[in-house]
């Protein structure tokens, strides 16, 4: 069975271009997002690892550290990175973990417990499922996932537009409307009480059907 939203990130001890981390440790008590590639030298991924470095200051200012994964070693990664700065203007300024042994990518499902042991003579065909982003809490739970085809480039202001949302659901009793931005009304969770609600919303709310109550996000 796949990794859900709220299980537990699987910990373990990897080397990165930045040294050997325990993911847990690295992760601290703030948030964490990883994200996936299947192969060095890939194009959608040099693109993908340059915009996310250029992100980085985005990520910071929401108390998030950013870790990327690619089935190859690390001796290809620092390589690679001369590659991504060449293309983006961006230098890789976060660590990028080396899993020639497939061992995290089939602890996070990415790839099936039967795909081997090595990233030797896998193409990234053969690792085409490792293209997802996890965005993991304080609490070292998973809070979202999503996953791409290797021919779509990720969204990363999406990315961030969903960590916003997470954040503030996870100390909000709210949730966010299709296509909500930071900033913009928000709707009470169906398991706060019309009662409780008018002590937090002493103005009241819109109410355009009786489950669904819209106000302006709290602390905006």
């Amino acid at each position: 069975m796949g990794l859900r939203i709220n299980d537990t990130a699987p910990d373990f001890n990897a080397e990165t271009t930045e040294g050997e981390i325990n993911f847990h440790e690295w992760i601290g008590d703030g948030w964490a997002l990883l994200f996936s590639h299947p192969k060095d030298f890939t194009p959608v991924c040099t693109t993908e690892l340059g915009a996310v470095a250029g992100l980085k200051s985005e990520f910071a200012a929401r108390n998030c550290k950013i870790i990327g994964i690619s089935v190859d070693g690390v001796s290809d990664h620092h390589g690679w990175s001369a590659d991504i700065e060449t293309a983006t203007g961006n230098a890789l300024n976060y660590p990028l973990i080396g899993d020639p042994g497939l061992n995290v990518v089939k602890l996070y499902d990415m790839l099936p417990a039967d795909a081997g042991d090595t990233s030797e003579g896998r193409t990234a065909a053969d690792n085409a499922t490792a293209r997802s982003v996890f965005i993991i809490g304080p609490d070292k739970k998973i809070k979202a996932s999503l996953t791409y085809p290797m021919t779509t480039g990720r969204n990363f202001a999406e990315i961030l537009r969903l960590l916003d949302s997470v954040q503030l659901t996870a100390h909000e009793q709210v949730a966010t409307p299709a296509n909500w931005n930071q900033g913009e009304d928000v709707i009470i969770v169906p398991a706060v009480s019309n009662e409780a609600a008018a002590e937090k919303y002493p103005d009241g709310w819109e109410a355009p059907l009786p489950y669904l109550r819209i106000v302006p996000q709290p602390g905006a």
